[in-house]
């Protein structure tokens, strides 16, 4: 079968072309893609090519697949997995396959599975790893967009804290604890303040920072203050950027005695000193956002390490389970990962957005692999090309909906769009 896909050849050289499969092995399976969610890991790839820990050092001869937040249909099962997966079976996969020992993952580094193309053939490894999931849902985006709930909900279990006067470790958040979500309005930080509001260990008070005013409004939106209360957490959204000392003020809204849980959701290294100094004893800094960087460093208090127990975690991506409670969450309506979506677009709008993904404002860009489409933000739809019947029709229904992108959305976008 042949496909189109985007391939990392080396350092900012992606290239969409097509080409033939290998003859499916009776231990895999084909599949066809539908929908993928970049990630600014997949520019992290893009920009350091075979120097990426995930990257094969021969992508110049064996070029990979990118993408790795992707959804779609099985098309054909080898006789290996017949007894648990099936033809016309929905699938969203978990790509970080912790259990091999390897760092390998799809969207990184193998030649014929990737989120950015029309069909793949996913190899013996992920179902053998326990990372193809079965979907039940009518939408696909959602599925895409398990996996980056899913780091958020490993973030949320790395955390940790210890029982007073033993060594006891406590895994997970603080219940009524005081929560903070640095730099925390992106598209994770929405996924993320949506999870806290739903999480069985909420704390009792949340506050959510950044210095863009536009998308701390959108936030507050979409996740009012008011509604927050009704849940019994306090929830303030502060513009940092606009005060002399914010470090002062983030404590004096925790009553002075700092935050049990800080996540910083930005590899910047004033956002994670500012996280380091509003921790209170035995706090937790989440390191969230992974730096392009392998030499990135920030400065950490030990004299509170020492005195104060205050500790620092990273996570980079989430488990097999992780996953499951993220698509089990998203099937019962408890979550919406929608409202991290901003734009969307086709399979030939992924290079150029995959290597500007910083340089692009709004959240998450969520690429449709079998269509032809610009990338546009939904709040744009409405003039974009406003006499074009196809975007006239699509701006209606997601403006409908509050421009939050939707199933009604993507039933039209794909039964109307030009195949790519």
């Amino acid at each position: 079968m042949r496909t189109r896909a985007v391939r990392i050849y080396g350092k900012r050289d992606l290239r969409l072309e097509e080409f033939e499969l290998p003859p499916m092995q009776d231990d895999e399976i084909l599949a066809q893609v539908i929908s993928d969610s970049l990630c600014m890991s997949s520019y992290k790839a893009a920009q350091q090519g075979a120097d990426h820990k995930r990257v094969p050092d021969d992508i110049d001869i064996h070029p990979t697949i990118i993408g790795h937040e992707f959804s779609g249909i099985i098309l054909e099962v080898g006789k290996k997995w017949q007894h648990k997966f099936s033809s016309g079976q929905k699938f969203s996969i978990q790509p970080a396959m912790a259990q091999t020992g390897s760092l390998d993952a799809p969207g990184y580094s193998f030649r014929f599975i990737g989120g950015d193309a029309t069909h793949i053939i996913i190899p013996d490894i992920v179902m053998e790893s326990d990372c193809l999931l079965s979907y039940d849902g009518e939408a696909f985006f959602p599925a895409s967009l398990s996996e980056p709930m899913s780091c958020i909900i490993g973030a949320f279990q790395a955390n940790y804290h210890i029982s007073p006067g033993t060594y006891e470790h406590r895994m997970g958040i603080k219940k009524g604890g005081k929560m903070a979500l640095l730099a925390g309005v992106g598209p994770m930080g929405l996924g993320a303040i949506d999870y806290v509001l739903h999480h069985e260990r909420k704390p009792e008070l949340l506050v959510v920072t950044d210095i863009d005013e536009q998308r701390l409004s959108r936030a507050e939106r979409l996740f009012p203050v008011e509604h927050a209360k009704t849940l019994g957490i306090k929830l303030s959204y502060i513009n940092t950027g606009k005060m002399p000392d914010p470090v002062s003020h983030l404590r004096e809204l925790s009553g002075n005695t700092g935050y049990d849980d800080v996540f910083v959701f930005a590899p910047v290294r004033s956002v994670i000193e500012q996280g380091d100094a509003i921790l209170g004893f035995d706090g937790c800094l989440n390191f969230f956002a992974g730096p392009t960087d392998p030499d990135f460093k920030a400065e950490f208090n030990f004299y509170n390490v020492h005195y104060a127990s205050t500790h620092i975690v990273g996570t980079s991506g989430g488990n097999t389970d992780d996953m499951r409670e993220s698509l089990d969450l998203i099937s019962k309506g408890k979550i919406n990962p929608a409202v991290m979506i901003t734009h969307v677009g086709g399979l030939d709008s992924v290079i150029e957005t995959t290597l500007n993904l910083p340089k692009i404002p709004g959240g998450k860009k969520l690429i449709y692999t079998n269509i032809s489409m610009p990338l546009i933000a939904l709040d744009d739809l409405e003039r974009y090309k406003p006499d074009d019947p196809f975007y006239a029709g699509l701006s209606a229904i997601v403006s409908e909906n509050g421009y939050i992108w939707s199933e009604k959305a993507e039933k039209y976008l794909l039964a109307n769009a030009n195949p790519v």
